[in-house]
């Protein structure tokens, strides 16, 4: 397996609420804390999990500050500092390295819908923005509306501090481009957990997980069982998970995640509008599921 710049398994971390509907940030700090003690190698603040498009950037600043305080050198702190608007993303990834966090997180810009070239000169611009800070790419065009395509990606690993890929476009042959196009030192991450072993057959290094919450150290295990060559345990601790995959994405990430946290007594509080709570039934199939997992 190829070196991963941010460790093997990522958790995209949510972001908790209290019941006023304020950051409950002592409640971040634990949660932090206990998914480092748990299987994740870094976390990943205010990505799509975190619900960032919902957040203030004081409100993510602050959740910076309070995680990696927490933390410390003991994991990888990801910051996601992405927009649509170029000069908003470089303004804020200077932020996230003026408060000492090991890299940010690019999401393809939405909604503007550019072309490659404008994708190519938007990270470009960011990279180069902050040479001390190294990036992760977020490839997911099912939020975007744009993928971000191989012959992209190629270029854009050429930038020193351009390290990684998040790759969430479901597609295993654009990964597998991807790996041929880029070198061996460029970090592949899935972002699905279900995608996390296909993807580490052709080339990927990990995962940033929703369900490393639940199960980090699973997802530790079943990564490293196949890096030994011990492919029927990889396979199989996939196929024991599978069922808490689907059902942490039967609704809208991380409507799921947060009533799978709740209902384990983390208090993670609910949803900003305009996203809203589990409905009963999905509730009751993620409660059925973590029970046979023994995770409730």
């Amino acid at each position: 397996m190829n070196n991963a710049p941010f460790g093997r398994v990522i958790a995209a971390m949510v972001t908790p609420f209290s019941p006023d509907g304020s950051v409950n940030y002592a409640v971040a700090e634990k949660l932090a804390i206990h998914l480092i003690d748990n299987g994740n190698d870094g976390l990943l603040i205010c990505g799509t999990t975190g619900e960032s498009p919902s957040l203030t950037w004081e409100e993510e600043y602050e959740l910076f500050r309070v995680v990696k305080k927490a933390v410390g050198d003991r994991a990888k702190i990801i910051a996601g500092t992405g927009s649509n608007s170029t000069t908003e993303a470089i303004a804020a990834t200077q932020e996230a390295a003026k408060l000492g966090l090991d890299g940010s997180l690019q999401v393809v810009p939405y909604y503007n819908k550019p072309p490659q070239a404008g994708l190519e000169r938007h990270f470009s611009a960011i990279a180069k923005a902050c040479p001390e800070l190294p990036m992760m790419l977020y490839n997911i065009p099912g939020r975007t509306s744009r993928n971000l395509e191989a012959e992209t990606v190629a270029k854009l690993a050429q930038i020193p501090n351009i390290v990684a890929i998040k790759e969430a476009s479901g597609n295993l042959e654009q990964a597998c481009q991807i790996r041929r196009l880029t070198p061996p030192e460029f970090g592949i991450y899935s972002g699905d957990d279900f995608l996390t072993l296909p993807l580490l057959t052709v080339g990927g290094v990990g995962v940033v997980s929703v369900a490393s919450h639940l199960v980090g150290n699973q997802m530790q295990e079943m990564i490293q069982a196949f890096a030994e060559g011990k492919n029927q345990i990889a396979v199989e601790l996939t196929i024991k998970l599978f069922p808490l995959f689907k059902v942490l994405f039967a609704d809208t990430n991380p409507i799921p995640i947060k009533a799978a946290l709740n209902l384990q007594g983390w208090e993670v509080g609910g949803l900003r509008s305009p996203l809203c709570e589990l409905e009963l039934g999905l509730k009751e199939q993620l409660k059925t599921v973590l029970q046979d997992l023994d995770l409730i």
